[in-house]
């Protein structure tokens, strides 16, 4: 046994410590004592040791810092699974908050229809109906922003023709938004009358005409945010002064313009704020406010509320409900109306364009 030791010793001095690793392994299950093989294990990590000081080896001496690092690691582990939780919920939750309007104003096209498809065939329509209504043109008579905003407000549950019917006599009476906010209320109520809810109105009409006065310096402001402060201005009016006083462009949501988006399956929200950013994603920004007018016009003429002239339709390949009304071309065109149908419009001073396009002008207030 003795031998065999010394032997192993003797080969293990110049094999530079691989073969002594494998014999010092082996001693101690041929020898009871357990000293020895202390010992021999004791000799053979010098040969190791030297030969790592001298080669420059790093396999043996980073053992403890691999160790600590790798016990940091967990450390940091265990740290970032009980920290991540906080983070990512915060991060999901702005996240959901940031994707919720657009997954609520989100069309949902017709059948299979892809939102690419959604947009062209949009598009498709409103360039069908600018050749339809080149003439489209705010239906109100208007001479200057004043003028505008009161006429709009003024156009909630009437029509535009009665409106214009109406505001002659309104402007020529009280011209400035100081006449307007100066005026008694029982007289301005006499001649708001014909439009309904006179009494409102008057209120509303002349509380817009003093803050424009107090707030404003009598003019109208061609912003969004400061529009929507006046009384009895909303988003959709905002927008009626904005893209046609001003030549900003907007889109103005009214209840044909609402019936129609929807009709077409542009949207399927019932919000108006919403309607506005679902169909505004549809289609460039430049091209918002002739949109509206497209829109409304086609609702007015063609495709009523109760009873659509389907059969009389320039969209009705492109239109999702086709069929919902009279689709006899014949019938349908006995449905037409204003302009379409041989009947006067809207404006008593409408646009030369419309004129020269058949258009007829609304007689005044008053005539037979």
């Amino acid at each position: 046994m003795v031998v065999r030791r010394d032997s192993a010793v003797g080969e293990q001095d110049p094999g530079g410590g691989k073969k002594t690793a494998k014999v010092t392994k082996a001693a101690p299950e041929e020898a009871s004592p357990k000293r020895p093989a202390k010992k021999a294990a004791g000799r053979t990590d010098a040969p190791k040791k030297a030969a790592a000081a001298k080669t420059g080896s790093k396999k043996a001496a980073p053992t403890k810092t691999a160790v600590k690092k790798a016990v940091g690691a967990k450390k940091a582990s265990r740290t970032k699974r009980t920290a991540a939780p906080q983070v990512v919920s915060k991060k999901t939750t702005v996240a959901v908050k940031a994707a919720a309007p657009t997954k609520t104003i989100a069309a949902k096209p017709p059948g299979n229809e892809s939102r690419a498809a959604l947009v062209r065939r949009a598009r498709r329509i409103n360039r069908e109906l600018a050749e339809v209504y080149p003439y489209a043109h705010p239906e109100l008579d208007f001479e200057n922003p004043f003028q505008l905003i009161v006429a709009t407000v003024l156009s909630a549950q009437t029509t535009d023709l009665r409106v214009n019917q109406t505001t002659p006599a309104l402007f020529a009476r009280y011209p400035t938004p100081e006449d307007l906010a100066a005026a008694a209320p029982e007289e301005v109520e006499e001649i708001l009358r014909p439009t309904g809810f006179f009494r409102a109105k008057t209120k509303s009409v002349m509380g817009l005409s003093k803050a424009l006065v107090e707030h404003f310096g009598g003019e109208v402001p061609d912003n969004v945010e400061d529009l929507v402060k006046l009384p009895g201005v909303g988003r959709k009016t905002a927008f009626v002064v904005l893209g046609n006083a001003f030549g900003h462009p907007g889109i103005t949501v009214d209840t044909h313009f609402q019936r129609l988006v929807r009709r077409w399956q542009w949207t399927d929200e019932t919000d108006p704020d919403k309607i506005e950013a679902a169909v505004g994603a549809l289609f460039p920004r430049s091209e918002w406010t002739m949109l509206s007018h497209h829109v409304v016009f086609h609702g007015r003429r063609i495709c009523h509320a109760r009873k659509p002239a389907c059969g009389a339709c320039p969209i009705a390949p492109l239109c999702p409900a086709y069929g919902e009304g009279e689709t006899d071309p014949e019938k349908a065109k006995k449905l037409l109306k204003y302009e379409k149908g041989g009947f006067p419009g809207q404006r008593l001073k409408p646009p030369q364009a419309y004129l020269d396009a058949g258009g007829k002008p609304a007689p005044p207030l008053g005539a037979g």
